[in-house]
């Protein structure tokens, strides 16, 4: 018997946004993993903390932070080698992942390792996206709005694509491309109805209209939101000053 491998998912940082689902699974699970950064906290780890028993074997997943590549093939092929460890001594095991595991999620390259070998259970977890427009107030799509999700660093013409096709958009991993992107959406004259969102649920939240984002870079842990047609719902944003 074979332990069986559980993808959690974690939401945007607000602990209580976890499911009880995964809740229970970190309260009785004697193994898990998350994602770390070579230097400083883990992000993931640290939604997780309030909901840790204690006394369970944890394996950190160390993914170097840097815009240079790095051998991440290596990083994942050594983690499932340790958690497949696990397994197979019986051992219960979950990886943690912000957001939601297939949504983006770091868990997808554990899951391909070894979901083809051990029973895999995934978890959903809140994505960022929808905890962004529940902050901010405002639809996100609705009736037959084609909602587009865009990673910031594609090139300008296929940005420009995406945009004037969608009725909505969610652009995330804007980070170093931030001021790229704005200037991006002042030309397609889509300003008035763009949002900014920064580390959605946790305490250092910002919200506030594109407009008066005066930094020309992001942190990692933001998204732009644009609702054509929805320039009305901006000015309820808490930091609009208009």
């Amino acid at each position: 018997m074979t332990g069986k491998l559980y993808g959690l998912g974690l939401g945007p940082g607000d602990p209580e946004l976890l499911t009880l689902k995964a809740v229970r699974i970190l309260r009785q699970v004697p193994v898990i993993a998350w994602p770390a950064p070579d230097t400083g906290e883990s992000f993931a780890r640290s939604i997780a903390a309030p909901h840790l028993p204690g006394g369970q074997v944890e394996v950190p997943i160390v993914v170097p932070m840097r815009t240079e590549r790095f051998p991440a093939r290596d990083v994942y092929d050594t983690a499932a080698g340790e958690i497949a460890a696990h397994l197979d001594a019986g051992r219960d095991v979950a990886v943690l992942c912000e957001g939601d595991p297939f949504f983006y999620g770091s868990f997808m390259y554990v899951f391909e390792r070894l979901a083809g070998t051990y029973e895999t259970e995934v978890v959903p977890g809140v994505s960022s996206i929808m905890a962004a427009a529940s902050a901010a107030g405002r639809p996100l799509a609705a009736r037959n709005d084609v909602l587009t999700v865009v990673p910031g660093p594609l090139c300008d013409e296929e940005l420009t694509n995406r945009i004037n096709a969608a009725g909505a958009l969610a652009i995330i991993k804007i980070g170093r491309h931030f001021n790229r992107l704005r200037t991006l959406i002042e030309k397609l004259n889509l300003l008035p109805q763009a949002v900014y969102a920064e580390r959605v649920s946790l305490g250092s939240e910002r919200l506030m209209p594109l407009a008066q984002v005066t930094e020309d870079t992001a942190p990692y842990f933001s998204m732009i939101l644009i609702y054509k047609g929805g320039e009305d719902w901006i000015h309820a944003l808490p930091g609009s000053t208009s």
